[in-house]
This record gives C-alpha cells, sequence and structure tokens, in this order.
C-alpha cells in the first residue's frame, strides 16, 4: 500500500498505488452472501447441481467480488492511504465489467491504480481503476473504477 500526502496525490495519477493480500473466495463466503442479497441461484449455492453446469462447480456471485473493493480489499492493503484523512467514502463506480467467474475456493486480490484525484471543499475525489485478480489466472475477475472522497 501507498501513503500519499493531499499534496502529492496528483503525482501518482497513472501509478499503481495498493496491491492487497490475496483473499480466499470459499463456499462459505458465497453461501453468506447469498443469504445476505436473496441471490440463491443454482450456479452459486447447489455444488452438485453446479458441477454439470459449465463451470464445473459454484462460483461467486459478481457483486459479492465487488463488494470485497469496499471491506475486505481494503483491509489487507487493497487500496491507498492518505495521510490526514479524517474519513474515506464510497462515492460511486464507473465502468465495472465482470470478466472471468470466480469458482469457489479461489482466491482474489485487488491491484489499484490512481486514475484521477481532483480537489474539492474539504476533499480530495479520487478516482481509482481496480483489477481484482484471480490466482492462477490471465484474466481477471472483474475491473472497476471506484470513486472516493477523502475528507481532510
Amino acid at each position: 500500500m501507498t501513503t500519499l500526502t493531499p499534496s502529492t496525490v496528483a503525482d501518482h495519477i497513472g501509478q499503481e498505488v495498493a496491491l492487497s493480500e490475496w483473499v480466499l473466495v470459499d463456499q462459505n463466503r458465497i453461501d453468506a452472501f447469498a443469504a445476505a442479497t436473496g441471490d440463491h441461484q443454482f450456479i452459486h449455492v447447489d455444488p452438485a447441481r453446479a458441477a454439470a453446469g459449465p463451470f464445473g462447480t459454484t462460483i461467486a456471485h459478481g457483486f459479492l467480488t465487488l463488494s470485497m473493493l469496499a471491506g475486505e480489499f481494503m483491509n489487507t492493503g487493497g487500496a491507498p492511504h492518505i495521510e490526514g484523512a479524517r474519513m474515506v467514502v464510497n462515492y460511486g463506480l464507473n465502468r465495472v465489467r465482470f470478466i472471468t467467474p470466480v469458482r469457489s475456493g479461489t482466491r482474489l486480490r485487488n491491484r489499484a491504480v490512481l486514475v484521477s484525484a481532483e480537489p474539492g471543499a474539504g476533499h480530495l475525489q479520487l478516482t481509482v481503476l481496480n483489477t481484482i485478480e484471480i490466482e492462477g489466472e490471465s484474466r481477471p475477475a472483474c475491473t472497476a473504477e471506484s470513486i472516493f472522497r477523502v475528507y481532510l
């Protein structure tokens, strides 16, 4: 994880500013997400039926993968640290794509590149390109631009 200051954050545009640790996406996590969202489609929660499908096993919900940007990846170094920040909030997302299915039992990590940094009244607005990688795969699970408001 990179530590940035409000005065130097713009110097890092176009650079990788964070790389999270690998995080396991197992069936327990997938089932918990299904319970929280009510999305119990068989490709997520029925290992026997999913085994006969195109992926050979259950897969994580796309939105489960995306939601890890707000928690798991941030907690394991997948987001830049801004010195002096009082609070960081999610402001939105751009250009989200679910590229490769995440099979149960695989590990993911987030690679973050700073796209832009715009000053505002008492805050910085950062746009970060996230590439959620699957261990052992050449194509990512997901790409998404996330927008953060960093309150100073």
